[in-house]
């Protein structure tokens, strides 16, 4: 490189998700932009903790691309993401958002921007590039779905998605399946979802009256 010449700054990008066919066209948009490279593409959290523990530290990535649920497995942990973020890493979480409590964790851990999968290519680019800029995405409608509800009741984390799956069409085996659980424990979660609306003054008695608040509170995304 000549005296004149300037050092071209290249931006290490890790990827976190489950589904293949997202993680390889996330792959595909982000790696042909000048200036940045995919230096990790990986299924789950756990999978990308592996790999950092293994990787010098001049490999570890400047940015993760980070989905928050997985269809079979434990969504991500928000302890472990604010981890990473104390320990200097960028995170952009890119996901279906169908948990708001969960996205509202993983704020407060300090994640630097969200993008939902319904968002257009060019959000997720112009995303990435804010963030690693030190600045801060979320757009208004995004910020509008995981707003604190007063009327919504808290959910645990397996039972928002036991409401998400069976909102979605499952059977209550399919959603037992899904989740890694025996069909009993899905019927239980789905049973104190039920408990808990009630306890709210929103009692739901089907699975019709599921898929309504599950669209109302933002949990399932309008087609």
């Amino acid at each position: 490189m000549g005296a004149g010449e300037a050092k071209t700054e290249v931006w290490r990008v890790a990827l976190v998700e489950d589904h293949l066919l997202q993680r390889r066209r996330t792959e595909e948009i982000l790696g042909r932009e000048s200036g940045l490279t995919i230096v990790a593409s990986c299924s789950t959290l756990p999978e990308f903790l592996a790999w950092v523990q293994r990787t010098p530290v001049p490999g570890r990535p400047h940015l993760l691309v980070l989905d928050l649920s997985v269809d079979r497995g434990p969504s991500v942990d928000p302890d472990v993401v604010a981890r990473l973020i104390d320990a200097g890493l960028r995170v952009l979480v890119l996901s279906a958002l169908a948990s708001p409590g969960l996205v509202r964790s993983v704020i407060k851990a300090g994640v630097a921007g969200i993008v939902g999968k319904r968002d257009s290519e060019q959000d997720v680019i112009d995303a990435v590039w804010t963030v690693l800029r030190q600045g801060e995405w979320m757009t208004p409608d995004l910020a509008a779905v995981i707003a604190a509800d007063v009327d919504r009741p808290q959910l645990s984390d397996q039972e928002e998605r036991a409401l998400v799956l069976y909102a979605s069409g499952l059977t209550l085996g399919a959603v037992a399946e899904a989740l890694g659980v025996k069909s009993e424990s899905a019927k239980t979660y789905i049973a104190r979802v039920k408990a808990k609306y009630a306890a709210a003054g929103r009692p739901v008695r089907s699975k019709v009256d599921l898929s309504r608040i599950a669209l109302d509170d933002g949990y399932v995304e309008r087609g």
